[in-house]
């Protein structure tokens, strides 16, 4: 049996060598900290500083049997034993639970420590699993499910795998694991197990709410708000896999601005550099980026370059990096984690990482971009391949500044983009964005955008990405997209690829950001050369049109957009939302996993499966609707089998709204428009 402690307003208790503390953090929330050294441990984690400081808030109680902690409608209690049990004080209901120590049965099963090299443990946390209970969140998946009950999720980063590890549950509250190892989540039917691979403590952070909403924004307090979002960022951006020259990019800004279509942004992607890792243009291709620049800016458009972590032996920073130990080191063999391709260079590449976990690395980072892009008048920085892309993935064989990779590798990406934040806000920037391939916990505070990575151009990747961004939602992060088209192939010419390009762009034009990406077909060559034209008159004329009224409904749309993002920024409801999030009091609004709120006026029902020209959407109860392109009024709670031809995407609004206005401009080009394509 254990004992019960009391410091300040942390309740602690001990067994042996454990000890276990329990915290009030923020707003009707509790942070739990246990581990086998006696004292709790300045460890890298997502929480901010605690709110509620050291000495206040949170009432204690301890008798012989039981120490309890209240926090606002949260209360936890723990037994001389040491079973946690979590309280809803508001309803009085049990929303998480340790089970219960079997007779005999030692040690306890809610807590494990297993000892591995380096002073490391394996650490698990199990709860008990309710029945019914639905678990949303995690980060961003490519398994196609919103609700995650019986998924087994691998907490590591991954190209298309985001993770983020914390959830929100259909009991009413989240669970943030508040450590950056290597590990998993089993949401099993007879248990739910955290586990950390390698770590020194547990820690997790537990908050409960009336409903998701607060939740939410009780979470963004103490993990971080996004910062404002850009007036240019709701804009189109343009991409492709890469613009090869200097010409080829100004001509396709150009060609736009001809066509009198709207553009924010336009990308460099990869190879645009002299070698990787030296972080700069190569000259031959493009000999006047500053020029360049104020081109771009005169009509209207910013430049995005594309920025790898990976250093090659043959940069110019590597041997000064290497000095000043600013790189990922390997535990065995040679200090090389990427295989790929670089400039002027015959066969594969080997590069190193550098180390965004070390403050010295990204402050020598950010010093060779703001010497090599910022001074030219760049400020948008997209941080491809953060997860990091390590080949082979053995992060226990990775040391950073931080540790082994198995105890810390998912902090990575989250700590990259602190560095760009941080260099951009201290050269004087107020309006930071930054895009990456992944992020972790908090990614949100630093003005993290996070598109979904590489996924292929297919119907199936489509469907996958309406749950994948709703959970990125549920996630605490607010700028999300995808490539629309998806990244690895469609080719151009063909019909299937120009029926998915439309019906991804419809999807598009409803997420925070819309930006088309892609490596095309047919191509004019092998990495790294550019691939197909992928600009919105390369697919053909009628497909053209489509795009064309979408872009100019996109925006109409932009104002409406900014006031989600002010609300995301202010209080950290994100603007992609699950119907439930909307709809709390209809049960069925938890089971829609292919439609979504973009705020609380759209219902957007994208179509995601070849062929299709209508699609069933369920309008959800405790409104009446309007369908954006009928004109006509629905009762809530029911489902309607809806039309969808090509150049159509089922939109509804609340009855009321003065959106409709916003989408009567368009219905008049899209009555004209014939179908196309069947």
């Amino acid at each position: 049996m254990g004992y019960f402690f009391q410091e300040g307003n942390t309740l602690g208790w001990g067994e042996n060598q454990q000890k276990l503390w329990l915290q009030p953090w923020g707003e009707n929330g509790l942070r739990v900290q246990a581990n086998l050294v006696g004292k709790q441990l300045d460890l890298p984690q997502a929480l901010l500083d605690n709110p509620n400081g050291n000495s206040t808030g949170g009432v204690i109680e301890i008798n012989r049997e039981n120490g309890s902690l209240r926090n606002g409608l949260i209360c936890a209690n723990i037994s001389r034993d040491g079973l946690l049990t979590f309280v809803n004080l508001l309803t009085g209901q049990v929303i998480l639970q340790e089970p219960e120590k079997m007779e005999f049965a030692s040690p306890a099963p809610s807590r494990h420590f297993e000892y591995k090299d380096g002073g490391l443990y394996r650490i698990e946390a199990w709860f008990k699993s309710q029945e019914a209970e639905r678990f949303f969140g995690l980060g961003q998946h490519q398994h196609g499910f919103l609700d995650q009950k019986g998924c087994v999720i691998e907490l590591q980063q991954r190209n298309t795998e985001v993770s983020i590890p914390f959830l929100v549950s259909s009991r009413k509250y989240g669970f943030l694991w508040n450590n950056p190892a290597i590990g998993r989540v089993e949401l099993g039917r007879n248990v739910t197990r955290w586990v950390a691979e390698g770590s020194q403590q547990l820690d997790y952070y537990v908050n409960c709410g009336r409903n998701y909403k607060e939740i939410l924004e009780q979470y963004a307090t103490v993990t971080g708000k996004a910062p404002a979002f850009p007036q240019w960022a709701s804009g189109f951006w343009q991409s492709k896999l890469r613009y090869e020259t200097q010409d080829e990019l100004l001509e396709v800004a150009r060609e736009y601005k001809r066509r009198n279509l709207p553009l924010s942004v336009i990308v460099a992607d990869f190879f645009h550099w002299t070698k990787m890792g030296d972080w700069k243009f190569d000259p031959a291709c493009w000999p006047d980026p500053t020029g360049m620049i104020r081109e771009l800016e005169t009509m209207g458009v910013k430049l995005m370059v594309s920025i790898w972590p990976t250093v090659s032996p043959l940069s110019e920073n590597y041997a000064a990096m290497t000095e000043r130990g600013l790189l990922v080191n390997n535990e065995f063999g040679v200090d090389a984690q990427h295989v790929f391709l670089d400039n002027g260079q015959a066969g594969p590449a080997y590069f190193s990482y550098y180390d965004a976990t070390n403050p010295q690395a990204r402050r020598f980072v950010w010093d060779v971009i703001k010497r090599n892009y910022y001074s030219k008048g760049i400020k948008l920085f997209w941080l491809d391949n953060n997860e990091p892309d390590v080949n082979p993935w053995n992060p226990e064989n990775l040391r950073f500044h931080l540790g082994n990779g198995i105890e810390v590798a998912n902090i990575y990406p989250l700590l990259s983009q602190r560095g760009f934040y941080e260099g951009l806000l201290h050269s004087g920037e107020e309006e930071i964005l930054t895009f990456s391939r992944s992020g972790w916990a908090g990614s949100q505070r630093y003005g993290a955008a996070i598109w979904s990575g590489d996924i292929p151009s297919t119907f199936e990747s489509l469907q996958a990405q309406v749950p994948a961004g709703l959970n990125m939602a549920m996630s605490g992060i607010p700028w999300w997209t995808t490539d629309v088209g998806g990244f690895w192939g469609g080719d151009i010419t063909k019909d299937d690829f120009r029926e998915l390009i439309v019906r991804w762009f419809q999807y598009g034009i409803f997420c925070p950001i819309v930006r088309i990406h892609g490596y095309r077909s047919p191509r004019n060559g092998p990495l790294p050369k550019s691939g197909a034209d992928n600009e919105i008159w390369s697919f053909g004329e009628e497909v053209y049109k489509i795009l064309q009224d979408l872009l100019a409904l996109r925006e109409r749309l932009r104002p409406y957009t900014h006031d989600l993002m002010r609300v995301a920024s202010d209080i950290g409801l994100p603007p992609m939302r699950p119907l439930f999030l909307e709809f709390p009091e209809d049960p069925l609004c938890e089971r829609s996993e292919d439609e979504y709120m973009f705020g609380p006026e759209i219902l957007v029902a994208p179509v995601t499966r070849k062929g299709c020209r209508q699609r069933s959407v369920y309008l959800p109860g405790g409104a009446d609707w309007v369908d954006v392109w009928s004109n006509k009024k629905y009762a809530g709670g029911q489902s309607l089998d809806v039309p969808a031809p090509l150049e159509v995407i089922p939109v509804f609004l609340k009855a009321g709204s003065q959106l409709l206005a916003v989408f009567q401009q368009s219905q008049e080009a899209l009555i004209e428009s014939q179908p196309v394509l069947g």
